[in-house]
């Protein structure tokens, strides 16, 4: 399994002034799907920030995104390791599969791949 990229999501209802601000930082806005806004830098796009009201259809929003290669793997990895299971492995409308796990120190990862 190989990583892709990891991206921290943050909860927040100032979506336009987050934007204004990590534009300062030369971030630009490369998704938005009204409750969530994807920020990248132009010249290393994998570098981003999330920023979300809260998630479309899951019970709670993730604190980080980990974009793996193998999505099914990493969820059989981590349902044989106990790891807490916070949302279940599924197709969302947007052209994901994803999870949802809670790490050791509390905080919820969006695990997932795109189709």
């Amino acid at each position: 399994m190989t990583v892709r990229r990891v991206v921290p999501n943050i909860q927040s209802e100032a979506a336009q002034e987050s934007r204004e601000f990590y534009g300062l930082l030369g971030f630009e806005e490369v998704m938005n799907h009204g409750w969530i806004m994807t920020l990248a830098s132009p010249s290393i796009p994998a570098a981003q920030i999330s920023v979300m009201t809260s998630d479309k259809t899951a019970p709670v929003t993730p604190d980080m995104s980990v974009e793996v290669d193998d999505v099914d793997a990493a969820y059989a990895v981590m349902r044989e390791s106990g790891a807490e299971i916070v949302h279940p492995l599924q197709d969302e409308e947007w052209g994901v599969r994803r999870f949802f796990v809670r790490d050791p120190s509390g905080r919820v990862v969006n695990v997932l791949g795109h189709h």
